[in-house]
């Protein structure tokens, strides 16, 4: 098994446009990149959401290859997504209909839209950046007691620690292998039953990873956001507002495209 090249989660440095841009902008046109996905319906609108991410990964000058590959572990979902959609039972057993071929395709194009889109996010925001947009962005939520910033730490160390997970795993199963465990051969029950050798470990490197990271958080006097300042102050530039605006324009036009006209 060769190394476990994962995406999802990671930084990739760079000076483009999209890369300045403002960690808030990026968070909220992700937002309304989700809801268009959601929106469109044929296939003239799915073409200009593709062209739309196409021309943003230009812009950020990410190689395809690297952002295709975050689809890698994505396969076994969109592959099971398409058949669930793609087959149906009724009174005459299993049926395959061309209504179901047209809803299988189009939820695993949105799948996959979904994590491209989002993998966009990750690649061109550090975490830290990305912790100070989301913090921000949930700071009013503040006046309800809501923990803006515990939440936002919590979703930005777990999108950090996927790509050491899934190494971890890769590790775990080499070594596994090397012992002569077998995953591969036999029915799927024998599958699942062979990756309880492999759960175990990573389990206790994870919980080990996660009290790790706690004993340093508390070496350094973290407690919270209480008393916290930022040595970088967001804030939205020019740039940020007329891409904004755009796309909320784009999404609403959509929108009474879809349910008004």
């Amino acid at each position: 098994m060769g190394p476990v090249n994962v995406t999802i989660g990671q930084y990739f440095p760079g000076d483009s446009l999209i890369h300045r841009m403002d960690p808030r902008t990026k968070l909220l046109f992700t937002i309304l990149y989700i809801v268009l996905v959601f929106l469109v319906r044929d296939v003239l609108g799915y073409a200009a959401v593709i062209a739309l991410l196409a021309v943003s990964a230009a812009v950020a000058r990410l190689p395809v290859k690297y952002l295709l590959r975050s689809l890698k572990p994505m396969i076994f979902i969109v592959v099971l997504t398409f058949l669930l959609n793609l087959i149906t039972f009724g009174d005459g057993g299993v049926r395959i209909t061309w209504t179901g071929l047209l809803n299988a395709v189009t939820m695993s194009l949105r799948l996959i839209l979904l994590v491209l889109g989002s993998q966009l996010l990750t690649l061109t925001t550090s975490p830290l950046a990305l912790t100070d947009g989301i913090e921000q962005l949930m700071r009013p939520l503040k006046a309800i007691k809501f923990p803006a910033h515990e939440m936002a730490m919590m979703m930005t160390i777990a999108l950090r620690f996927i790509p050491t997970l899934v190494d971890e795993t890769d590790r775990i199963m080499k070594a596994q292998k090397s012992r002569g465990a077998d995953f591969e051969s036999g029915n799927l029950l024998a599958r699942a039953r062979a990756l309880i050798p492999l759960l175990v470990p990573l389990f206790v490197s994870a919980f080990r990873r996660a009290d790790e990271l706690a004993m340093a958080m508390e070496a350094r006097c973290y407690r919270g956001d209480a008393g916290r300042t930022q040595l970088k102050q967001l804030a939205f530039s020019r740039v940020d507002l007329y891409g904004l605006g755009a796309a909320v324009l784009l999404t609403a036009l959509v929108a009474v495209d879809r349910w008004v006209l």
